[in-house]
């Protein structure tokens, strides 16, 4: 019987958003799952170091709770390698990983870590992204930080920390800039890091099996702003109240259709797409109606990895494939053109 993966999570956001704050309740938390924590972060100050007992000559540290912390020293592939194998030979017992990174990092080469390997692809299961955003730096930094835009585009999760900082009217224009960088992320506002485990842990943000389906009310945003104009460009007659008219590199777009894709042309037009555009796609995810298969195909990629699995059969419902693309400068047109020629004649 193989053995079950372990779940990750991986922690990014801006520097000062509250990922620290964050990863100490969680390690505080009395929820009975021993965590390993993973800090790939500038500086020297560890997690907690009251409460951390360094072991000698390495780099990671053990928890009163059971929980282990490390610092990377040479790359995150090598360190989740090691980590497994000690924890088969029992030398450190953990359930779970969260891997926080530094402040100004990109997820997207942390992610791909996940997928690229096969030593690491074969122990671990990545099940979400989560994005931490500072609500009264967060409009300075989206723009003139790329990084912060990327952030955002990886989320699975989105938490507003600082939000008693801003007036409701900040906070509403920076709700509507995230969803619209990221319609697939969940947004939520968190005081001093105090959100519900559930909304952390086990989110299946990335894992491909027949649970996961697309949330239906990612695309209520992107409905309320767009309908189905495939010509608006956000900021040019957009008359919602909160909008400042931010160019962001970082956009998302959705492509909708009720007519079935012809999977061979899908395989080769997203093959091309990706292998030109890969770098600069950061999370595309959808549900598609295939032709001459009954149940839904979930399919998503992070850059140039993507793939693909089946869920729950259509049933009654009607069949309609929804891609959202989230990206940097991503030719919008071409993408849409190229899909609309994807599906049956």
């Amino acid at each position: 019987m193989s053995t079950p993966l372990i779940p990750s999570t991986i922690l990014t956001g801006f520097l000062g958003s509250g990922k620290t704050t964050l990863l100490k309740r969680i390690l505080h938390e009395a929820h009975g799952s021993r965590i390993a924590v993973i800090e790939n972060e500038f500086g020297e100050e560890n997690i907690d170091n009251d409460i951390l007992v360094q072991e000698s000559g390495e780099q990671i540290v053990q928890m009163s709770n059971g929980c282990i912390c490390c610092t990377i020293r040479d790359d995150l592939r090598a360190t989740l390698s090691d980590l497994a194998a000690r924890r088969r030979k029992g030398e450190l017992m953990f359930d779970r990983i969260i891997i926080e990174t530094t402040g100004v990092a990109d997820p997207g080469p942390v992610a791909q870590t996940f997928f690229m390997d096969d030593e690491v692809a074969s122990q671990y299961l990545l099940d979400s992204i989560i994005t931490l955003v500072d609500a009264k730096h967060a409009e300075q930094q989206l723009d003139t930080r790329l990084e912060a835009q990327r952030q955002v585009g990886f989320a699975d999760q989105i938490f507003i920390s600082k939000a008693d900082l801003v007036s409701s009217d900040e906070l509403a224009a920076l709700q509507h800039r995230l969803a619209h960088i990221n319609p697939r992320a969940k947004q939520q506002i968190t005081h001093f890091g105090n959100v519900p485990l559930k909304d952390v842990l086990d989110l299946r943000g990335f894992n491909l099996n027949a649970k996961l389906d697309i949330d239906p009310e990612f695309l209520k945003e992107e409905e309320h702003d767009h309908g189905h104009d495939h010509d608006h460009k956000h900021g040019e007659h957009c008359n919602h109240p909160h909008h400042h008219h931010h160019d962001d590199d970082v956009k998302s777009f959705v492509f909708r259709s009720d007519r079935p894709f012809d999977p061979a042309k899908l395989e080769d037009f997203l093959g091309a797409i990706v292998q030109i555009y890969g770098p600069r796609m950061l999370r595309y995810k959808g549900v598609l109606s295939m032709q001459g298969i009954d149940r839904k195909v979930v399919f998503q990629g992070v850059h140039q990895l993507m793939g693909s699995d089946l869920a729950s059969p259509w049933g009654h419902e009607p069949r309609q494939s929804r891609l959202v693309f989230i990206g940097i400068d991503l030719p919008r047109d071409i993408i849409l053109q190229g899909l609309e020629q994807s599906l049956v004649a």
